[in-house]
């Protein structure tokens, strides 16, 4: 095996690109590379790293072991963020026949690339896929029951609606013809953490799919990224490929969040009336502003994932949504009152709707004004 901080063999043209998202996985670049050239040996292989700018050095870490192994790249992206766009931009990079997609974390079964790049050889496949959920794979390096229980949820959801057999659309472990997937590019949405079903659900056609056994491994360093938000994210991607793209997954989920938004002003309205016996026009103001944090808070961490506020930024964002979506409160609370004054509506009709209005106003300013690329 070829040490990863020596000179490595002469470059030649690759077979195989791997492409590695990731963000601060420094500690795991090194040992990906030894792993990727035991199990690659006798095939041209080359490594492309894209990291989202992680603050733990993993760019620097890639680009010391690419001072002396032409086989490892790294692409740096400053104001840009998610895996699923990550993983378009390193396969775009790639002039390799094949493309294969793997976390850099060390879960990931490295030594079943040599035979899903053998499925697609010959063209009996497609999409080569390894699977945690076929005779031979096992999960057993999911963190904690609850991280099972939460891939098993996505598992479910996805296989109601894709359109070819597929036992683990979570995985982020496959391999396809590089011209296929250039053949895809322009079909994806480049959001969320889940491109694999992405892919499937992008084709015009049923995809040919192998499944390739895999054991999944406990992770050694660093943070697993698999949480609630990327299963949101996850349905949210599932909407926009069941409307046809017609409309943007950022505004399915902005709308989702905005349902869950319409329900915390109702329930702070009703609490406000019921229990408090405040005055409608007052309870009502109330409720707008809880409910515009709330908004906030769950799309700068889900629908705005990749964009995230963070420090003064997230002040300074929160201020903006407020000062700007107050004019869509004004607008709620004015349209509200209306209907419930001259009794066109009851209270609670009234208040959705208002709480509606808001909704939409709010999507309309906050991708040019408060999530806005940095």
């Amino acid at each position: 095996m070829v040490d990863a901080t020596t000179t490595a063999p002469d470059p030649c043209v690759p077979e195989l690109t791997v492409v590695v998202p990731c963000y601060n996985e420094r500690a795991n670049v090194e040992p990906l590379i030894r792993k990727l050239d035991a199990a690659l040996a006798g095939i041209a292989w080359e490594a492309v790293y894209v990291d989202d700018n992680s603050p733990d050095g993993t760019t620097a870490e890639v680009r010391r072991i690419a001072q002396t192994d032409p086989r490892v790249r790294c692409i740096r992206r400053i104001g840009r963020r998610g895996l699923a766009s990550a993983v378009i931009e390193g396969a775009l990079s790639s002039s390799a026949p094949f493309i294969a997609v793997m976390d850099g974390d060390l879960q990931h079964d490295e030594t079943r690339l040599p035979d899903m790049l053998a499925s697609l050889r010959g063209g009996a496949c497609d999409l080569a896929v390894g699977s945690r959920h076929v005779e031979g794979g096992d999960s057993a390096g999911l963190s904690s029951r609850f991280r099972h229980s939460l891939s098993g949820l996505g598992i479910r959801l996805a296989q109601a609606f894709l359109p070819v057999s597929l036992s683990d659309p979570m995985s982020g472990f496959f391999m396809l013809p590089r011209p296929l997937f250039e053949q895809l590019a322009p079909r994806l949405t480049g959001q969320g953490f889940k491109i694999l079903l992405d892919l499937v659900m992008s084709a015009p056609a049923p995809l040919r799919v192998a499944e390739i056994p895999c054991r999944f491994h406990p992770r050694l360093a660093g943070e697993s990224k698999l949480d609630v938000l990327v299963l949101a994210q996850f349905a949210g991607l599932l909407l926009d490929k069941v409307f046809g793209g017609l409309l943007p997954l950022r505004f399915l989920t902005f709308c989702l969040v905005g349902a869950l938004g319409v329900a915390v002003h109702l329930a702070v309205l009703t609490l406000a009336r019921e229990v408090g016996g405040i005055e409608f026009s007052i309870a009502q103001a109330a409720a707008t502003v809880v409910a515009m944090v709330f908004n906030f808070q769950l799309n700068n961490q889900i629908t705005y994932r990749d964009q995230r506020l963070r420090g003064p930024l997230l002040w300074r964002g929160l201020l903006v949504f407020m000062l700007v979506c107050g004019v869509g409160a004004i607008a709620n609370i004015g349209i509200a009152n209306t209907l419930y004054e001259n009794h066109a509506a009851a209270w609670t009709l009234a208040g959705a709707i208002g709480a509606a209005i808001g909704v939409v106003w709010n999507y309309a300013v906050s991708s040019t004004l408060v999530w806005r690329t940095r």
